[in-house]
């Protein structure tokens, strides 16, 4: 039985979606939440509105299963804490990433998180353009499943993929990961540029010039330029830099407008903002984007000043 490892909005999406191919565990760390959910069958506080179905078990104890994967579908600063409580139980076992975004305080990604918390586990990083809701109520959503393991990442492919959920495989794991961290960093600018007022087409500049970024930092880090025109690149750029429905669009929109965020939404592409930014300037990787937006996310710089900062650079050939 496939178990994911997080009862938010997006780990019950994919639990939802799941279930339609047999038995899914869905665990919740809060032990009153899990309760909740099994007593009203669904997750009302992320996902209102969508029963959970028959074959989805809510649990707040961590199913002991092998071969099976487990789906990781918590915020990528908590990652980390979340391995170490249960190192046991996820030892020598199949662990999919399902979060994006760059760790504070290493640097590290995804993957490589799992690996330092627990070097024996099998690793694999789901991610691309989706929103929770709509995986679960089974609209049409594609994705990258990146494994360095090529034969492991057919075997995840056949077990994750549904009629509504495409899969599409890699091996470019950094690739993938850097993909869907970096988009996030870009929408939250591309939310603070619509929330100023300052119109679509610049909307549609900085989003061509952070993809720009984004290739920049991949391929320094040794991932391939196709991955990044792909599904974890551009596919999730282009969703998360449109859309409201996003987090960190909705935290850039409110930079703009100058209007306080909750801080109880997760917001990952402000850590990584943060996180890319330390290791371009040890690279001296030009990211300027990247730059303006860990000013604004830390309230070093107002988004006029940002702004400023951008288009007072000198002008260069394309």
């Amino acid at each position: 039985m496939i178990t994911v490892m997080g009862a938010g909005a997006f780990g019950t999406g994919l639990a939802i979606s799941l279930a339609q191919t047999g038995p899914v565990a869905l665990w919740a760390r809060n032990r009153s939440q899990a309760e909740e959910m099994r007593t009203t069958r669904q997750n009302a506080r992320r996902l209102s509105g969508i029963d959970l179905p028959d074959h989805v078990q809510v649990t707040a104890d961590l199913p002991r299963q092998s071969g099976a994967p487990y789906l990781l579908s918590v915020p990528m600063q908590k990652l980390r804490a979340g391995l170490e409580a249960h190192k046991e139980a996820l030892a020598g076992q199949v662990l999919v990433a399902c979060c994006k975004g760059i760790e504070l305080d290493s640097g590290l990604r995804p993957t490589e998180v799992i690996r330092a918390v627990i070097p024996d586990a099998r690793t694999a990083i789901l991610t691309g353009p989706s929103f929770a809701a709509d995986i679960a109520r089974g609209l049409p959503t594609a994705l990258t499943l990146a494994c360095a393991d090529a034969t492991l990442g057919e075997d995840l492919q056949a077990q994750l993929g549904t009629t509504a959920l495409r899969l599409y495989r890699s091996t470019d794991v950094t690739g993938a990961e850097l993909g869907g961290a970096l988009k996030n960093v870009m929408a939250i600018a591309c939310g603070a540029v619509i929330g100023a007022g300052l119109g679509e087409s610049a909307r549609a500049a900085l989003m061509t010039r952070g993809f720009a970024e984004m290739c920049r930092m991949a391929e320094a880090k040794g991932a391939r330029a196709s991955t990044l025109a792909g599904l974890s690149g551009f596919g999730d750029l282009a969703l998360t830099c449109t859309s409201e429905l996003s987090r960190n669009y909705q935290f850039g929109l409110s930079l703009g407008r100058g209007e306080a965020f909750d801080p109880t939404i997760t917001v990952e592409g402000a850590a990584t903002a943060q996180a890319v930014l330390t290791e371009a300037q040890k690279a001296n990787i030009d990211m300027p984007i990247t730059h303006a937006v860990t000013a604004l996310s830390t309230g070093k710089l107002q988004v006029a000043q940002a702004m400023d900062m951008l288009l007072s650079r000198p002008q260069k050939e394309e």
